[in-house]
């Protein structure tokens, strides 16, 4: 009898331990659950996507994915139908993506949380999906980038083969025999510009003291004009009366007279305009001389200036730079 008793209590519980195993898988499966809300969404590939796989909104874990099938009403694309938790304001503007936690980890649908103001989404109804670019769609987008690849590394091979080309060109430049003539060439030059200097000098010189000359004589010549008209004034009341040939001979000269001295006046205003100008071109001359010269000079001592710069060093033609 003790030996039933004990068969019994251990038939027993081994019947609760397996309802207990039961219960649990039933429950982490979702069967006792009360049931969540029905959405659905189609993608071009499940990305190994799984019934029961996890749906998480905004990172939390927020429901499970019912069925993966093919769409009915077209094959090109996946139909998702998933449940999420009653608790959880999927919005309208929600958008659906297949993502990973980890490059091991397993798919999921990650819910977006929308905007603040869009209306829930009703049961039953189709949300917005985003596709995710997997492992294999990324070595599809390298593979189509090798012709571009291609293309920049022979385009960069060309330029470096002009550069070489223009490199030896301007070795060729700066050869000696070129150096030497382009020394010669600036010497002539500064010999030059030392030999005409005093000479430019003196003629503007002689430009600024004939200047200053005339202004004296248009003004005496204005004077005289202004006279010679009044005198004709007082001549034409007195010969008017008596010879009409006298007085238009008068008039004529009267107007003779005014025209000579507004040109008088024209020519001593453009005396006046231009000496301020004058001066500067001459002081613009000097300086351009000056500066000619240093040029010549540090042309003449550095020929290599004109291309590399002035804080290169020189090199023979041939040789490689440091």
């Amino acid at each position: 009898m003790k030996g039933k008793r004990e068969e019994a209590a251990v038939g027993v519980f081994v019947c609760i331990a397996a309802a207990l195993l039961i219960g649990t898988v039933l429950a982490v499966s979702g069967t006792f659950s009360s049931g969540g809300v029905p959405y659905h969404t189609y993608f071009k590939s499940a990305g190994g996507l799984l019934p029961g796989a996890m749906v998480r909104y905004a990172g939390m874990n927020a429901g499970k994915v019912k069925t993966v099938r093919v769409d009915p009403g077209d094959s090109t694309r996946i139909e998702i139908d998933f449940t999420v938790q009653r608790d959880i304001p999927v919005k309208t503007d929600s958008i659906a993506k297949i993502a990973a936690l980890g490059a091991l980890s397993d798919n999921f649908v990650e819910l977006g949380t929308g905007t603040k103001g869009a209306p829930h989404a009703p049961p039953g109804s189709e949300l917005k999906s985003a596709e995710t670019i997997g492992l294999g769609d990324l070595g599809d987008v390298i593979g189509n980038l090798e012709p571009v690849a291609n293309q920049v590394l022979q385009n960069l091979n060309q330029r470096l083969i002009e550069l070489q080309v223009t490199t030896a060109r301007v070795n060729d430049l700066l050869n000696d025999k070129n150096r030497a003539q382009l020394s010669s060439s600036l010497a002539n030059v500064n010999s030059m510009l030392s030999e005409d200097r005093p000479k430019i000098s003196a003629s503007l010189t002689n430009v600024q003291n004939a200047t200053a000359q005339l202004l004296p004589l248009l003004d005496n010549l204005k004077t005289t004009m202004n006279q010679a008209n009044d005198a004709l004034s007082h001549l034409d009341s007195v010969l008017v009366a008596n010879n009409e040939d006298i007085r238009t001979i008068v008039v004529e000269l009267k107007q003779t007279l005014s025209t000579a001295s507004a040109l008088m006046q024209q020519i001593k205003n453009s005396t006046d305009h231009n000496a301020d100008n004058i001066d500067e071109t001459l002081l613009n001359i000097r300086a351009t001389t000056e500066n000619m010269r240093e040029l010549t000079e540090t042309l003449k001592n550095n020929p290599s200036f004109l291309i590399r710069g002035n804080n290169v060093k020189d090199r023979k033609p041939g040789s490689q730079a440091n």
